[in-house]
């Protein structure tokens, strides 16, 4: 026969459209099309194939060659289709039966030895290829990878080959080995133990775990700001097996090999303030996933926020309250998910001292407004948590820890946040204006202490709700059915930095 399709997935996103590979055979001046939209690295598969073929010891048909690659009018890009345009040449050409195509999907770069090596995104093409209810054929280098998903049939393969044997059935290819999640214990994370003095912000790093509250630390250098946030992904709640699938579907088509053990582990992700707005959010002329994306279920990071440029602090406002990032080109719009949870320190003024007892801050009041007037108050309405951290003494730090370890406050932020999905579905951050309405009902006393504080801080209708997400956090830490003045009053006072 001289017609051969073999199934594979293209990369949109963390999609993965089906793709069709059709391969036909037909007299003429012998020669290879490919058609369908191929980027660059596509239209160059056609040597790739034809070298890994030959040194597969496989015959290259002498005829005319016409790869068409459906949908026609989906771009197609990378080496992924290298593997199923081969298998479709050799299958018109009589090498391997068509009939055994059919329940196989096919994803692979080829080497000019025919050999297979790893391509990006093969986590989304997999969970696809699954819900299809088809066998997934990948490089044996994606196979950890790809056996994330649990409940998929992944084979792996070296070689062209090998592939061609097992459709053949002269071979059985060899099932992607499971990843054991129980490595994934955290056992070398930072350690809230570790962190001398500072109770309050302690106390406002596990309100920020327990609801996925956004948090802002202001302080001297040397305070333990950074200290404190790197602790925060110890405390959260472990990732379920949903969370970190989207995760490492994020991480595959980023370029980022999910290892073995730390895929059910949040992450962190910390970048400098030199970053552009592409690097944060996500793009390029093929759009690949920024630093949000990354931290999707994790933290994300930004130290001496106001050294950021203020054009890539206004772009996280949008993410921030939808949790996804869409990014537009011309020819193509991808989404990527973005649901992570922001947190930021900076100094109180340039020079870092404002403040400090020994006066050696010389900033003027323009120049310290200058600096603060960097992040916007739009984005700083949308942080739920803002603290002053003091200086630690030196008692403090010359005494042995004596705050708990990440494991016992993990255990609260664990019993907090299962209320929170018990009752609404999702954590106290993420809760709409109904569901504020319906959980976060005051009685007559806090309502008055409510009004009070909105109208002598200023706080904006935003600041109102959220106020009240982060007094029912304190309240389900505190295991309480209702929110009373004082969880609300402890609420208040995450409001007043750099007041």
């Amino acid at each position: 026969m001289s017609l051969a399709i073999v199934h594979t997935r293209a990369q949109v996103g963390v999609a993965a459209p089906q793709v069709s590979c059709e391969v036909h055979l037909s007299g003429g001046l012998p020669g290879t099309s490919i058609v369908g939209l191929p980027e660059t690295a596509v239209k160059e598969a056609r040597d790739r194939v034809r070298a890994a073929i030959l040194n597969a010891q496989l015959e290259y048909p002498q005829r005319r060659v016409t790869v068409n690659l459906a949908p026609a009018d989906l771009p197609k890009d990378g080496g992924r289709f290298d593997l199923p345009i081969a298998l479709g040449i050799v299958a018109a050409n009589g090498g391997v039966p068509t009939a055994a195509l059919g329940d196989c999907e096919f994803v692979g770069e080829l080497a000019l030895s025919g050999e297979l090596r790893a391509v990006d995104g093969v986590l989304p093409a997999v969970l696809q290829a699954s819900r299809a209810g088809r066998t997934v054929v990948v490089p044996r280098a994606n196979g950890a990878e790809a056996a994330l998903v649990a409940h998929a049939d992944v084979r792996v393969a070296d070689s062209l080959l090998e592939v061609c044997a097992h459709l053949c059935g002269r071979g059985e290819l060899a099932r992607a080995q499971a990843v054991d999640a129980a490595a994934a214990d955290g056992a070398d994370e930072p350690d809230l133990a570790d962190v001398r003095g500072q109770p309050q912000a302690r106390r406002a790093l596990e309100i920020a775990a327990a609801g996925a509250h956004n948090l802002l630390l202001c302080g001297l250098p040397g305070t333990g700001k950074t200290m404190l946030a790197s602790r925060l992904p110890g405390i959260l709640p472990p990732l379920s097996e949903a969370e970190a699938l989207e995760l490492a579907a994020v991480r595959s088509v980023a370029g980022q090999r999910n290892e073995v053990g730390a895929w059910l582990r949040r992450a962190f992700r910390h970048p400098h303030h030199t970053a552009s707005a592409v690097a944060l959010v996500g793009g390029g002329s093929i759009p690949r996933p920024g630093e949000i994306s990354l931290a999707h279920h994790g933290v994300l990071f930004l130290d001496e926020l106001p050294e950021f440029d203020r054009h890539v602090l206004e772009v996280l406002r949008e993410p921030l309250e939808s949790g996804r990032i869409c990014i537009s080109r011309a020819a193509r719009q991808v989404e990527f998910p973005a649901r992570f949870q922001l947190v930021a320190a900076m100094n109180p003024c340039p020079c870092g001292y404002a403040g400090d007892a020994d006066g050696r801050c010389r900033c003027t009041p323009d120049a310290i407004a200058r600096y603060r007037a960097r992040v916007s108050g739009p984005l700083l309405d949308r942080i739920d948590l803002k603290l002053d951290m003091p200086r630690v003494t030196q008692a403090q730090l010359r005494a042995a820890a004596a705050g708990e370890d990440s494991a016992t406050v993990r255990a609260r932020v664990g019993a907090a946040r299962a209320l929170q999905l018990a009752r609404a579905g999702r954590p106290n951050a993420w809760l709409g204006n109904r569901q504020i309405e319906r959980d976060c009902a005051l009685d007559a006393a806090g309502q008055a202490l409510l009004d009070r504080a909105l109208e002598r801080l200023g706080l904006s209708a935003r600041a109102w709700h959220r106020l009240l997400r982060v007094a029912r956090t304190i309240a389900d830490l505190a295991q309480a059915r209702d929110i009373d003045c004082a969880h609300l009053g402890e609420a208040i006072q995450y409001q007043r930095a750099l007041a």
